[in-house]
């Protein structure tokens, strides 16, 4: 039995790593583009420049200003390792079509590790991207982010769009993953209950809500 659920965590660590390595190449290929683009708009300002043309310049500066906004990092919330699995995942979830609304901010001292907020953060979102991609029409789906204190906690609310509701078993929501995903809600779980929080979970037609509660320091 042992040496069996090591073989499935493997498994499961392996498909980590795999899903890891996409949000890298998702970030690096946005990074090229804007490479690409940079280029052709320091053109674009040289001729306006070299033409005297000081209004279409100022004009061009203007715009590029304001889409600079949209391609800069989607979410500062204070914490450098929750900065970086956030916009991971959420550069994933725009690059496959998932429309993002996203708000965080999160306290520089917390008493959940840095580590353990990752992996839950990093869980939950897996779990919404997934349920997002089984909706068919790409104009339905949806990623809600909301992260911010709440009294003596910090409260973690994700709101994804799903193909209909969710079955559960009891008070446990049963997923429609294959394999050990199901590890990914273990995880969450646990991380809450080792530092006294609460997780709670909710399904409607269309889409389902993830909400932590974990205390701050």
């Amino acid at each position: 039995m042992g040496r069996r659920l090591d073989k499935r965590i493997a498994a499961y660590q392996n498909e980590l790593v795999s899903r890891h390595a996409d949000e890298v190449q998702t970030i690096y290929r946005e990074m090229r583009m804007w490479r690409h683009d940079y280029h052709n708009h320091i053109q674009t300002m040289k001729a306006c420049l070299a033409m005297g043309q000081i209004d279409k310049l100022a004009d061009y500066l203007e715009t590029l200003d304001r889409d600079l906004e949209d391609v800069d990092t989607i979410l500062r919330t204070g914490n450098f390792m929750v900065d970086a699995i956030l916009n991971s995942k959420l550069s994933l979830a725009k690059a496959r079509g998932i429309a993002v609304n996203a708000s965080a901010s999160v306290p520089p001292q917390l008493r959940v590790s840095d580590i353990d907020l990752c992996v839950a953060l990093g869980n939950l979102l897996d779990n919404a991207i997934e349920a997002c991609l089984r909706v068919e029409r790409e104009e339905e789906r949806f990623l809600r982010v909301y992260i911010a204190p709440k009294k003596e906690q910090l409260y973690i609310c994700v709101t994804n769009s799903a193909p209909g509701r969710e079955k559960r078993l009891g008070s446990r929501f049963l997923t429609r993953k294959s394999g050990f995903h199901g590890f990914g809600l273990l995880r969450i779980d646990r991380i809450c209950e080792k530092y006294g929080g609460a997780v709670t979970r909710a399904s409607e037609e269309g889409a389902f809500t993830s909400e932590l509660l974990l205390p701050l320091a």
